[in-house]
Parts: C-alpha cells; sequence; structure tokens
C-alpha cells in the first residue's frame, strides 16, 4: 500500500455562526435597545434584534464533513430550533 493512502490529511475550518430570535417572536432584549435608541438621539434606528455570534474551529476531512459537524453541533446544542434560527459561514 502507498504512503499516501495511509496519510489522511486534515483541515482546519473557522466556523463563523449567527444565531437570531425567529422572526414572528418578540425579542425582549432588542426591544428594550431599540426604546433606547431614541434616548440617546438615535431614533432613525429602530427594529433592533439581538442574537449571539459564535465561532469555532472543525478538524474534517473536507468542507462538507466539515459543514455536517457545524449544523450537528448547532442543533443539538448551541441552537434552540423552536425560538432561534441558525445561519454559518466556513472558511479555511
Amino acid at each position: 500500500m502507498r504512503l499516501q493512502n495511509l496519510i489522511q490529511i486534515r483541515m482546519k475550518f473557522t466556523a463563523e455562526i449567527d444565531i437570531m430570535p425567529h422572526a414572528n417572536l418578540l425579542d425582549p432584549q432588542g426591544k428594550a435597545v431599540s426604546l433606547s435608541m431614541g434616548n440617546l438621539g438615535l431614533s432613525e434606528i429602530t427594529n433592533v434584534r439581538i442574537g449571539k455570534h459564535i465561532t469555532l474551529v472543525v478538524d474534517a476531512d473536507n468542507e462538507g464533513s466539515a459543514k455536517a459537524k457545524v449544523e450537528e453541533a448547532c442543533e443539538k446544542l448551541l441552537c434552540n430550533q423552536i425560538v432561534e434560527s441558525y445561519s454559518f459561514e466556513l472558511s479555511v
């Protein structure tokens, strides 16, 4: 067997994940910030929505495998899909 077949090259992918409350749900934190904008003289800013931004690194054989791992992490731990949605981008 050739040495190349025995060595598996893994890559490090960085995932930038955004988690936001569903648009049809009340966002109390965003509402409070929206109301405070007027007090700061920033009444042009409205409808603030506040979520989470998560950065993590995934060791994977390829981009497809890395995407699957990030989706699994989001669905099992990082995102409460009843009240939140997520999106992410991968980079090498």
